[in-house]
């Protein structure tokens, strides 16, 4: 029961992954901040997010949007420990993502029920996530460890593995990325800048969202 429910979740997790193309990496001070980005990657196309647990205000800004934005997918980020998960499944998470998976927080997001994107920086990782049931990771952080050649390189032995590239990707190299067909999604915090979420910016998430998403399809159009 528990490899079903995995595989599973893993499928819900690809569809999520593949269904958005981007996934903003957003650390908010705030409750409504959290609503605020939500709405403005919204109307820029963007139909998920992922708050990270690195403030004390990550908890109540999933709740919030999970409760007060439509269209959207709300996950927590920077999931370190198997005891948060009951924390933010109770606030409404519907994914979960690891910039990293000891064997523990492996065996916890495998059993937890919610689609996961646990994090991966080699290929060994990636082997032992794999033989555990995963087939989608988040690959982190992508550039200093290898960048798209390494996500080349993960093709042939990993076939049956997707990625989720995150960490130094912008929004010139992220369609490159997304050409890669072990890519199934690209994760950053470029449209979501942390100036401009402090300077109440919003328009300006929602203006790189939509480049960028329309860069993604003309670049993908061509392929």
């Amino acid at each position: 029961m528990a490899a079903a429910s995995l595989e599973n979740t893993q499928h819900a997790a690809i569809g999520l992954l593949r269904a958005t193309r981007i996934l903003p990496v957003v650390t908010v001070a705030s409750a409504e901040q959290g609503v605020a980005v939500a709405r403005a990657l919204v109307a820029g196309g963007i139909r998920a997010i992922e708050i990270t647990l690195r403030t004390a205000a990550a908890i109540d800004a999933i709740a919030a949007v999970k409760r007060d934005v439509a269209g959207i997918a709300v996950g927590a980020g920077t999931v370190l420990t198997p005891r948060q998960l009951d924390d933010v499944r109770a606030a409404g998470a519907e994914f979960l993502v690891t910039p990293g998976t000891p064997p523990a927080l492996a065996d916890a997001l495998a059993a937890c029920g919610l689609p996961a994107v646990p994090g991966a920086a080699t290929p060994t990782e990636l082997l032992a996530l794999r033989a555990r049931g995963f087939r989608v990771c988040k690959l982190f952080p992508a550039s200093a460890v290898g960048g798209l050649p390494l996500v080349r390189a993960l093709q042939a032995p990993l076939a049956d593995v997707l990625l989720c590239p995150t960490g130094g990707i912008g929004e010139a190299d992220a369609p490159q990325y997304l050409a890669e067909r072990n890519v199934a999604c690209v994760g950053g915090s470029w449209m979501v800048r942390a100036d401009w979420i402090a300077e109440g910016r919003y328009d300006l998430v929602s203006e790189a969202s939509a480049r960028s998403l329309a860069a993604i399809g003309a670049a993908l159009a061509q392929d």
